[in-house]
């Protein structure tokens, strides 16, 4: 048996066809940046996992689809028509994933139900109705820690009503004071560094966080909108099995 020569033979066998991939790939770059210039960063370009389609991601998380020669583009959501899955959606998520110890904590306040033992960090914006709904529900869950992050994204009266809120004695009475009863935060503090929603504004773009509420949970599983008590109990039980 001759296992060193046939082991030779599959390395340059994969050798060229990894040549030829990233000779392909090179060249559909090429094409792209000179035809469309608006895109003005190209990070990447690779196979779609469709025969003859490609992912090119541009400007950090933006995707679009182009043929073998880059003659074409596609903007837009691509479905798996079986299970009606959206892979865009899925590859956004998986770039712009959020580990929750990389969460910036510290501009974030703290409501502490029960032991705490479960972690959930939410991004909600005051003027945000959905967000009201859901704090509805959220008070229904116990023995859990919720990292809540003002995020004001909705305009510049909801910076405002973040101010006031950020910069309260006791953050956590004056947003469900707000959110819950709809009574009016005090009025912020002279003094008080806000610079905290400015920074998690910043940090949502970062990372694609579009609506309110946002939940993020231990596990990294992000849920956009608003979700009712049960199934916020069932992300949290899935995060920590």
């Amino acid at each position: 048996m001759h296992f060193p020569r046939l082991f030779a033979t599959v390395g340059l066998a994969l050798s060229a066809f990894a040549t030829g991939a990233f000779a392909q790939e090179a060249a559909i770059r090429e094409a792209i940046a000179k035809r469309v210039p608006q895109l003005k960063s190209i990070d990447e370009v690779r196979p779609a996992g469709i025969p003859g389609l490609y992912e090119v991601r541009a400007n950090g998380v933006e995707i679009y689809y182009t043929d073998a020669k880059g003659n074409y583009l596609i903007q837009g959501n691509l479905y798996e028509t079986k299970g009606l899955r959206n892979l865009t959606e899925e590859r956004i998520n998986k770039l712009t994933a959020i580990k929750f110890s990389s969460l910036p904590l510290k501009d974030a306040f703290t409501i502490v139900r029960g032991n705490g033992s479960r972690k959930l960090a939410v991004f909600e914006d005051p003027n945000c109705g959905y967000c009201k709904r859901f704090e509805r529900d959220l008070q229904k869950i116990d023995n859990v820690t919720i990292y809540m992050f003002l995020y004001p994204i909705l305009g510049p009266d909801s910076t405002e009503k973040s101010k006031a809120i950020w910069c309260s004695r006791d953050k956590v009475a004056a947003w469900q004071d707000w959110m819950l009863r709809d009574q009016p935060a005090p009025a912020a503090a002279a003094m008080c560094d806000t610079s905290p929603l400015a920074r998690n504004v910043e940090f949502g773009k970062t990372y694609r966080i579009q609506g309110t509420p946002t939940l993020l949970f231990e596990d990294g599983n992000r849920v956009p909108g608003a979700i009712d008590a049960q199934q916020i109990e069932k992300h949290l039980k899935d995060a920590k099995s």
